[in-house]
């Protein structure tokens, strides 16, 4: 009996924990998302979880008045679920130019490829939006970024695509700011911000993180089939294209620069199986290593070591031989 009663007790502590961090939720939601007025979104909010813990205790059934406090949870759901992405703002010019793609068998045009030439800071650059033509058949290899801007167990996720002519396509998956806004970590799990495809030259969107933000850089060589990287452009770019027509939110959790990667991995039939550290991507690096999906004849420290490729890419600059400057010294691509 004792036992019973403790399961019993630690089952309504949870089942507290989990309604009283949906009323938080829904709380938060209503004041980040909800009326510009900030007078008008905080009533909504201390509304909100007024009634809900109202019915929680006044209902004298415990499920009874979880249940019931859902219902209010439901409709704030439902309401957030309904705001709408725009492709209408005021952007940043960094990100004012959706790309899009023309695909006509193995050839693609790639329109607003970004080549922005930085000054003396991150926001000071000459405007490059490019046309650009690549052929998928000569596709050699697939690449991923791992940027740290602080947090070691937080980075910054960018995948690029090697030819057999030696250039390289990068594509980066942020959020999409308009003028005056600025990323938050808590803002990115609301709505708050679309979802950018940034489709770059290496040159722009690594170089901007090393030689004007001060992030440090890991470029790692993927183990992936040509014929999968192809497949794995094309569907990047098909969501590109979708994006440029129908906007669509961004999320830290669901639909952030890591997580988008995975499912645009498993919509190519690469199946992945879940594991922490695609949350926690700092540490993706060693989840690809176990998984033989990098190169893995070196102890990890050593890879990582030989895959900082920050001060080559500080040394490198403007160069037009950028890409190829920063992978000198690399180890090599595991064999497929």
């Amino acid at each position: 009996m004792p036992l019973l009663k403790l399961g019993a007790g630690l089952t309504r502590a949870l089942l507290w924990l989990v309604l009283l961090a949906a009323i938080a939720w829904g709380a938060a939601a209503l004041w980040i998302d909800g009326p510009s007025s900030r007078l008008l979104a905080g009533i909504m909010a201390a509304a909100y979880v007024a009634l809900s813990l109202a019915l929680v205790i006044r209902i004298r059934v415990f499920r009874g008045g979880m249940l019931a406090a859902l219902v209010p949870f439901a409709a704030v759901l439902a309401w957030w679920l309904s705001i709408p992405a725009s492709n209408q703002r005021d952007w940043l010019p960094d990100v004012a130019r959706p790309p899009y793609a023309e695909i006509n068998g193995s050839q693609v045009t790639l329109h607003n490829v970004r080549n922005f030439a930085y000054r003396a800071s991150d926001t000071d650059f000459e405007e490059r939006w490019e046309t650009r033509s690549y052929d998928l058949d000569r596709i050699v290899g697939v690449d991923l970024f791992l940027s740290f801007w602080g947090p070691t167990l937080i980075a910054h996720t960018i995948m690029s695509w090697e030819f057999a002519d030696g250039s390289h396509l990068a594509v980066s998956i942020e959020t999409r700011k308009e003028k005056g806004e600025e990323y938050s970590a808590v803002l990115g799990f609301f709505r708050q911000f679309e979802l950018y495809y940034v489709v770059a030259d290496e040159r722009d969107v690594i170089g901007v993180r090393t030689n004007h933000r001060g992030e440090q850089v890991f470029l790692y060589r993927l183990r992936m089939p040509a014929q999968r990287g192809r497949a794995l452009l094309v569907h990047y770019l098909e969501e590109a294209n979708r994006l440029s027509r129908q906007p669509a939110w961004y999320n830290a959790l669901t639909h952030s620069c890591t997580t988008t990667i995975e499912q645009n991995v498993k919509a190519i039939g690469v199946n992945m199986a879940f594991d922490w550290r695609i949350l926690a991507n700092g540490r993706l690096d060693e989840l690809l290593y176990e998984r033989g999906a990098i190169n893995n004849t070196l102890p990890l420290p050593d890879l990582r070591s030989r895959s900082n490729v920050t001060d080559r890419a500080r040394a490198a600059g403007a160069s037009p031989d950028f890409s190829h400057l920063i992978r000198e010294g690399l180890p090599p691509r595991p064999p497929r």
